[in-house]
């Protein structure tokens, strides 16, 4: 990876530097396991002990699940997650296609033209990705929050992953993964044309790049409409990659939100399992909120 100094533990040669980093990594995300929801008692005034909570969390493992009283008024529910971001210094969202008000996203099923036919808006299960893995460079999403309205009547849990616990079991595996997944070529999503007649161009890039001293990770397990370099050194990292994300990893964070329930995340690996089969009819009353954004968590 470029611009790495010689002090990173990103630094492949730096044996030390990554030993210490990596059991700082492996105890905080063993702890996560156990920590729960951070209780948010009003989240249009998020108490300082609050926040220092939630930052906390971001800054051991990049996730942080929260709970919040559960708001029936829509418009009210949109000022609270647009009001705890800036709190913590998220910024301006993203300008997503399908965004709402106060651009939060509503994921739901939908057969809405512009959402028809992708698998965020159904009730099939949701595969390990980064959000934005489409996006082009100028427009990587660095951090999302994601907020349950109401949950599924069955299924619909949701996993994450530190990106930084994937980055060690790929470098503990083999440190030549990591060089090859930091490649400018690694993964390529093709051009594909929207619903409104619109191109969006190919995106080309790694799936490892380092920011000063923040991994960001890009990555989709998806199989179709993906194009990954033609190395054989790539495509067993890929293959470790997935089945590590098949098998599960013991440091994985599993939840089924409530409610009220969501989490902060510096765009960590996260999925979706199916929910509300076709026993409960062609319905289903699950939406979830989802605002994205250029930056992280503040101070993460």
């Amino acid at each position: 990876m470029t611009g790495i100094t010689k002090e990173s533990p990103f630094d492949l040669r730096n044996a030390a530097a990554y030993a210490e980093w990596r059991e700082q990594k492996i105890t905080a995300g063993t702890r996560a396991l156990s920590a729960g929801f951070v209780a948010i008692s009003d989240p249009m005034n998020m108490a300082d002990s609050e926040v220092e909570a939630i930052l906390s969390r971001c800054r051991d493992t990049n996730i942080a699940l929260y709970s919040t009283p559960p708001e029936t008024d829509d418009s009210i529910l949109r000022g609270n997650l647009r009001a705890m971001a800036d709190r913590l210094g998220m910024g301006e969202p993203e300008g997503h296609r399908s965004k709402g008000e106060a651009a939060i996203v509503a994921l739901t099923v939908s057969n809405r033209p512009s959402q028809r036919g992708f698998i965020p808006y159904s009730r099939k299960a949701l595969n390990w990705h980064t959000d934005g893995y489409y996006n082009a460079p100028d427009n990587t999403i660095r951090g999302f929050i994601l907020h349950c309205v109401q949950d599924a009547m069955a299924g619909g849990v949701n996993q994450i992953l530190d990106n930084d616990i994937a980055y060690i079991r790929l470098r503990d595996e083999n440190p030549d993964y990591i060089t090859a997944l930091s490649h400018p070529r690694a993964m390529t999503i093709p051009e594909t044309q929207e619903e409104d007649g619109t191109l969006r161009p190919a995106s080309i890039g790694p799936v490892f790049h380092v920011e000063g001293d923040d991994l960001i990770m890009r990555y989709t397990a998806r199989t179709r409409s993906i194009e990954w370099r033609d190395d054989p050194v790539t495509r067993e990292a890929v293959t470790f990659l997935q089945n590590l994300l098949i098998e599960g990893d013991p440091l994985m964070l599993e939840a089924k939100l409530k409610p009220g329930q969501g989490v902060f995340n510096n765009n960590a690996l996260h999925n979706r399992t199916a929910f509300d089969g076709d026993e409960v009819g062609n319905h289903s009353r699950r939406i979830m909120y989802r605002v994205r954004f250029n930056n992280r968590i503040r101070s993460t």
